[in-house]
């Protein structure tokens, strides 16, 4: 099928340019002694269960961003023999995990290589992540992409969160370009390759954890492998 000529990029971020889960572990393992508490799968398995299930009730527009957080740790305090306590308790608790993550934030390590070959094809670029200004903000400078992504658009300043179609559109329309002109790379297949395809967007899956689905016919395991969709990777660019 023919496409129009690629001219922009749109990036995920956590998972895709940010390395969430590992900088997660890592500030799981400072913050948990902090409670008492000892650093084991179980319990590392349930805090991104929990983090899954309250997250994607915000992206639905059922809790408040703050209210995430707390329900998040209502629900996983327990485990730990940990008293919930109040409100203002469950803020102190989770800003002191904030404290703990901050300090293990990093980048994939393919993110350069592919930046500069999107570069090199002469594509704009821009970040679509469902998360909040402050913290993805942060994100994005402390792992030293600032400057190199284009524009971050996070749910908070669309007013909407992926699946959202217009997340993708509002993207293609700041950047001035159609959406067919697009393609969307990320970590998730439903919230960043179905949903902009839907959309009108190319879109690509980025299966870094190689769980699939294996039928995706544009799928790749590393943004090494992204190359292949620029305009000067000598294959044609995935169909919307």
């Amino acid at each position: 099928m023919a496409t129009a000529p690629l001219q922009a990029v749109i990036f995920d971020l956590d998972g895709t340019l940010f390395d969430h889960d590992s900088s997660a572990r890592a500030a799981l393992r400072q913050w948990l002694p902090r409670l008492g508490a000892a650093v084991t799968d179980d319990l590392v398995d349930a805090w991104f269960a929990a983090e899954y299930r309250h997250f994607t009730a915000w992206q639905n527009g059922l809790v408040t961003f703050v209210g995430q957080r707390r329900g998040r740790l209502r629900e996983f305090l327990p485990r730990l023999g940990h008293p919930v306590g109040t409100d203002d308790d469950l803020d102190r608790l989770f800003a002191d995990y904030l404290t703990c993550y901050a300090t293990t934030w990093a980048r994939f390590g393919d993110v350069d290589a592919a930046l500069a070959a999107v570069s090199r094809a002469g594509l704009a670029t821009a970040v679509l992540t469902n998360g909040v200004d402050r913290q993805q903000l942060a994100k994005v400078r402390t792992i030293g992409l600032a400057g190199r992504v284009g524009p971050v658009f996070t749910a908070e300043a669309l007013g909407a969160a992926k699946p959202h179609p217009s997340t993708y559109l509002t993207v293609c329309e700041r950047l001035g370009t159609p959406a067919g002109s697009v393609l969307h790379v990320g970590d998730r297949h439903d919230l960043d390759v179905l949903a902009p395809r839907a959309a009108g967007l190319r879109a690509v899956h980025l299966d870094r954890t190689g769980l699939g689905p294996y039928d995706e016919p544009h799928r790749i395991t590393s943004l090494d492998q992204l190359a292949r969709y620029l305009p000067t990777g000598g294959r044609p660019s995935p169909d919307a």
